[in-house]
């Protein structure tokens, strides 16, 4: 059965998926959600996601969300090139430093939430601005120190093979770029991204890159 990804441009979660989709060499299509327009909140995604939001996965009969999820399912349904270590230490540490960037900063930053600031509680734009680099940079700062913690990064986040930290850790970087963050107090952090974006897999699943994004440079 085809792989269907219901995604957006702007969607980071969706990036990380459509990353590891690609490092893997999934063939897939992907069903456009504008959340500009609200379509999260339309028929026919409503019925396939009541949770409304992006991404969601369809194979072989499943409705799969959340980015995590459908990246360590795609990781056992398809195991080459594995985004794991093998060892259960290794497996912690990739699966803690993504959590840094997916649980910790992404569910504050995402539009439902500014949206939720501006209506509920009158945050201007500068304001929300504000909230937004502050998560981004407490997230930025949390990884950094964990990557120099130890000496287990190496090319990427954990040694010199691409794992689902790295899928965390571009999305959040991506993400805090096009909020015009300065990343210079995380030079580790920036290095191990910058490898991972030369690889093709990740320039293709680039938000910039996709169909509805704005051309400007990342």
């Amino acid at each position: 059965m085809t792989v269907i990804l219901h995604g957006y441009w702007r969607s980071l979660a969706t990036f990380r998926v459509r990353a590891a989709l690609n490092l893997k060499g999934v063939p897939y299509r992907e069903n456009i959600v504008d959340l500009s327009k609200g379509e999260q909140f339309e028929q026919p995604y409503q019925s396939l996601n009541p949770q409304n939001v992006l991404p969601l996965l369809e194979h072989n009969g499943l409705r799969l969300s959340q980015s995590l999820a459908i990246v360590e399912y795609i990781n056992e349904v398809w195991p080459q090139d594995s985004l794991l270590p093998l060892d259960a230490a290794g497996k912690a540490r990739v699966r803690s430093l993504a959590q840094i960037a997916i649980a910790d900063v992404h569910p504050l930053i995402v539009p439902r939430v500014r949206n939720y600031l501006e209506q509920e509680y009158g945050l201007s734009e500068p304001a929300r601005l504000k909230w937004v680099r502050h998560w981004f940079g407490k997230g930025t700062q949390a990884i950094e120190a964990r990557l120099e913690a130890d000496d287990l990064s190496g090319l990427y986040a954990h040694g010199d093979q691409v794992s689902i930290a790295d899928l965390a850790l571009v999305s959040h970087v991506v993400g805090a770029r096009l909020f015009q963050m300065d990343m210079s107090g995380a030079p580790r952090l920036e290095e191990i991204v910058g490898n991972c974006l030369q690889l093709d897999a990740f320039a293709r699943a680039h938000p910039l890159a996709q169909a509805g994004a704005p051309a400007t440079p990342a």
